[in-house]
């Protein structure tokens, strides 16, 4: 084989592999990234989940006013108030006690040190800085949920 051979060979085999390249280039297909119009991004909605956990019954809760329960490692207290729910991590954000839900009253109140919070675990009086930290809550099937 002569260098002229050669090199023919080593070109035919250049664009033998260009080849599917070529095609696909030069497809008609548009993009699933893209829209053809805008060029957006048209990726799929992430699937639904949900880390709903049944922390007890709605009718415990309509006769309680409260529901204490655990969603996975966490602590939840679910209240109703004006026929809202309102599910609550009920750890008091100053010292780590547990606080008491006091329906009378419509408030949390920390036993540790006095500190209260509003149904919604919102405007903590001092010593606590800081809100409760809060969940979504649901009914469904007559269980209480909670979403962590």
């Amino acid at each position: 084989m002569n260098r002229r051979e050669f090199v023919s060979w080593v070109g035919l085999g250049w664009i033998a592999s260009s080849l599917p390249v070529a095609i696909a280039a030069c497809s008609s297909q548009p993009s699933a990234s893209t829209t053809p119009s805008t060029g957006a991004s048209q990726l799929p909605p992430p699937p639904a989940t949900t880390n709903a956990i049944a922390i007890g019954e709605a009718a415990d809760l309509d006769k309680a006013g409260f529901i204490k329960g655990q969603a996975g490692d966490k602590p939840v207290v679910a209240v109703k108030v004006k026929d809202k729910i309102i599910a609550v991590n009920p750890t008091c954000t100053h010292k780590g006690c547990v606080v008491d839900w006091k329906a009378d009253q419509q408030k949390f109140v920390c036993p540790c040190h006095g500190a209260t919070y509003a149904a919604d675990g919102s405007e903590p009086t001092k010593p606590a800085g800081k809100p409760l930290a809060t969940y979504a809550v649901k009914v469904e099937g007559g269980k209480v949920l909670v979403e962590t």
